[in-house]
């Protein structure tokens, strides 16, 4: 509700300015809604809808069995399982935000999005996104200081740190996200309302207003750097000490055993970032890509990591496989 009325009212201030405009001189057009073509020329995509519903209800079970093990297992409790325990809230909010709604539009063919649903799905997807690149910082930072300040670890980086490391890396994305939805708003739309997308994407859907989006470019721009890239930046710094901090250990098997703890993080932020890389390289260099082909890359790049960083990490983790076989057990019992 609080959502909402933030829109409105920043709709409300940014139609009055425009239509009051004597220079513009423009009637102002706010559409009932927005028509989500998905994919052009990819024939039975239905099936590919139905595999990534099959991919969603994988990743709610996944996450939701990560939780569970954090949540009732004592030894857990600990800041990396708190930080393990956001990444899976995330990837469990970004699929429900990203995939129902798709596979409403594409298998029962209700494509048409009301406009302030189409502005809602846009904010948690764009939010959630950015929140899965904030949550894997939050893992390196964790990382970082059980490798290169062992002694100091539980004074520097204790529960309630954690859970406020975990608050601020929550609060920056929304302000920005939140900044970025509410100046769609201030577009008006009178030649087209077709998205060339799978969701209400933000790119696409300014980019068919007929207003000056230069505004919405610089924002859309600002949250790739922002939010998306300058986390890997973060990411990266902090694995380069890490390396420093190994290199100081003079015994070969600790360094081995220290950087193990690594691996399931590093795989979730390859996983996460080369489809991202990929997707903009392209895009700088000016290569030309068809829309089919961008959405496959896009659906598969949202559906994916969240179904796998459970997966990864329950593989990787000898604590948590331990839980598990604990729990095992003691039902056979």
């Amino acid at each position: 509700a609080s959502f909402f009325k933030i829109l409105n009212r920043f709709r409300t201030m940014t139609s009055e300015m425009t239509t009051a405009s004597p220079v513009l001189n423009t009637t102002f057009i706010r559409p009932h809604g927005f028509y989500i073509r998905g994919f052009y020329a990819l024939e039975n995509s239905n099936y590919f809808f139905i595999f990534l519903g099959v991919i969603y209800v994988a990743t709610l079970l996944a996450n939701a069995l990560i939780m569970s093990i954090i949540w009732f297992a004592q030894p857990l409790h600990t800041p990396k399982y708190f930080g393990v325990f956001s990444l899976a809230l995330v990837d469990v909010s970004y699929s429900t935000s990203l995939i129902p709604k798709s596979l409403d539009m594409f298998i029962y063919g209700n494509r048409l999005v009301e406009y302030n649903a189409c502005l809602t799905q846009m904010f948690f997807v764009e939010y959630f996104s950015a929140m899965e690149s904030y949550a894997l910082v939050v893992l390196a930072y964790d990382r970082l200081i059980a490798i290169c300040f062992p002694l100091r670890c539980k004074t520097i980086n204790s529960n309630s740190k954690m859970i406020i490391v975990i608050l601020i890396s929550w609060a920056i994305p929304f302000v920005i996200v939140l900044t970025m939805v509410c100046f769609v708003t201030r577009l008006s739309y009178c030649k087209s309302v077709i998205v060339n997308s799978f969701y209400c994407d933000h790119g696409p859907v300014f980019k068919i207003s007929c207003s000056d989006y230069s505004v919405n470019w610089f924002l859309a721009s600002f949250y790739v750097m922002a939010l998306l890239f300058s986390p890997l930046v973060l990411i990266l710094l902090s694995y380069l000490c890490i390396v420093i901090a190994l290199l100081k250990i003079a015994e070969a098997d600790g360094r081995r055993k220290a950087f193990k703890t690594c691996t399931s993080h590093l795989i979730l932020v390859a996983i996460f970032y080369v489809p991202l890389l990929v997707t903009n390289i392209i895009a700088w260099v000016n290569v030309n890509i068809d829309t089919d082909t961008r959405i496959l890359n896009t659906s598969l790049s949202g559906a994916l990591p969240p179904l796998l960083n459970p997966i990864i990490y329950t593989l990787k983790t000898e604590e948590i496989m331990e839980q598990i076989k604990k729990y095992i057990r003691n039902r056979k019992i």
